[in-house]
């Protein structure tokens, strides 16, 4: 069984999952490229999403696209087919819904007219509405802030802590309803859109912890006071990332800072090692990239495709059981997977199992990790230009005992992306 950090409970709880489990993951804004920081959510999303499922467990995924700048009204869509890409290179299984965050106009305004017909929203004098946070004593429950410590949010408001779920046009494009021509806030659109593609039961809300205040804050009094029970049964946080130190763009808007997808693959690296440096790293912790990490999660999945290759033309042998236990029991821990990759190392490194039962054991566990493992079966091995007469020569090297020979020449094999491992009947090298 499945046991995840709660973000509002603040503890670890159990979650069985059941036939079905519906998810809402808080989507990109495609006005702007998304870079590898924006990922790490949807890869989050996704490793959930294939541990639940290989049990067999119905999921369903509602992620919503950002199209639109609440301050403009107009949809902007210039970067929705490259995160779709993104998506694919990640190796993201698609989800069931993928609203627009710009189109339900109609349900937005329907919701903040039932909030307003059951008292936990009012109009004011100049067209706007605002939620009244005093009549959802819950507030606050995900971020652990206090109303008494908020920042006032709108001065217009009757509560320092309100916020405007609909403001007025002022001669900007906008839509038709009940206060006037306006504009819906920025986060009311996640609660009109998981109630309209989920229901009224959300077992799962992913997002990064970036969101927590004030985003998820209002999401959920908004939907919570709609329906008059709690909507979500688990929130789930992911970790912020920086590259190199730096905020990337979109969260301190330093446009330095931000490296898309498509930076890496320019390097020379696949982009699935984004997803493995991800892995790397608990979900909840911060995590800091570097041109280094993203290297050495390169080398680690090129190796893995190799040594699953080599070991696809042993004898056949059954899964190693005991190790593919441990990997699923390190999922289960709150998705634990820098333990689950440790594990697999032990078992790459361990010569008392059988090629066979690790090849196995390998393709098995991918259908979570999502590293596409099998890719180099069948593949002729065929090293890089100059790769061969380093081999040789550290070789000669480890005959002669010049270790450090030896050493030196191992990392300029990296360099050529070439891992060499030595065994007792000598070395043996991946790409």
């Amino acid at each position: 069984m499945l046991r995840i950090y709660d973000t509002r409970a603040g503890r670890i709880e159990e979650f069985p999952g059941g036939r079905a489990v519906r998810v809402y993951t808080c989507g990109p804004a495609v006005r702007r490229r998304a870079h590898v920081g924006d990922l790490r959510t949807y890869v989050l999303s996704d490793l959930i999403r294939r541990v639940l499922e290989r049990r067999r467990t119905r999921v369903v995924v509602c992620r919503n696209l950002i199209d639109a700048d609440s301050g403009s009204g107009g949809p902007d869509r210039g970067h929705e087919d490259v995160f779709r890409d993104d998506s694919a290179a990640l190796n993201l299984r698609p989800p069931e819904h993928t609203p627009r965050a710009g189109e339900p106009a109609g349900l937005t305004i329907e919701l903040i007219a039932k909030l307003v017909e059951r008292g936990h929203a009012y109009a004011a004098p100049d067209g706007s509405v605002y939620f009244d946070v005093r009549t959802f004593p819950a507030y606050g429950e995900i971020s652990g802030k206090r109303l008494d410590e908020l920042e006032p949010a709108d001065p217009h408001g009757r509560f320092h802590a309100d916020w405007a779920m609909w403001r007025p046009a002022d001669g900007e494009p906008g839509l038709d309803a009940p206060w006037g021509r306006g504009l819906p806030g920025p986060h009311v659109e996640c609660s009109a859109l998981s109630l309209r593609f989920l229901g009224e039961r959300v077992d799962l809300h992913v997002g990064s912890a970036d969101l927590l205040f004030p985003q998820h804050e209002e999401e959920r009094a908004q939907s919570d006071a709609a329906t008059g029970h709690e909507v979500v049964r688990h929130w789930v946080h992911g970790g912020r990332v920086l590259f190199d130190g730096h905020e990337m763009a979109g969260s301190a808007g330093d446009a330095g800072a931000a490296v898309p997808l498509s930076d890496v693959a320019a390097a020379g690296l696949d982009p699935l090692a984004v997803r493995l440096a991800f892995l790397e790293h608990h979900y909840r912790q911060p995590l800091d990239l570097t041109w280094d990490t993203l290297r050495a999660a390169d080398r680690t999945v090129r190796r893995w495709r190799a040594r699953v290759a080599e070991w696809s033309e042993s004898p056949s042998a059954p899964m190693a059981s005991s190790y593919a236990e441990r990997v699923e029991a390190a999922f289960d821990d709150d998705l634990d997977t820098p333990a689950a990759l440790r594990i697999l190392r032990e078992l790459e490194e361990d010569e008392s199992v059988a090629a066979g039962s690790k090849f196995e054991t390998f393709l098995h566990l991918d259908q979570v990790l999502a590293l596409d493992l099998s890719t180099e079966i069948g593949k002729p091995r065929v090293l890089p230009a100059g790769a061969g007469e380093l081999l040789d020569r550290r070789a000669r090297a480890r005959e002669t005992s010049d270790w450090a020979a030896a050493d030196r020449l191992r990392d300029e094999l990296a360099e050529l992306g070439v891992t060499v491992t030595d065994t007792p009947e000598g070395q043996s090298w991946a790409l």
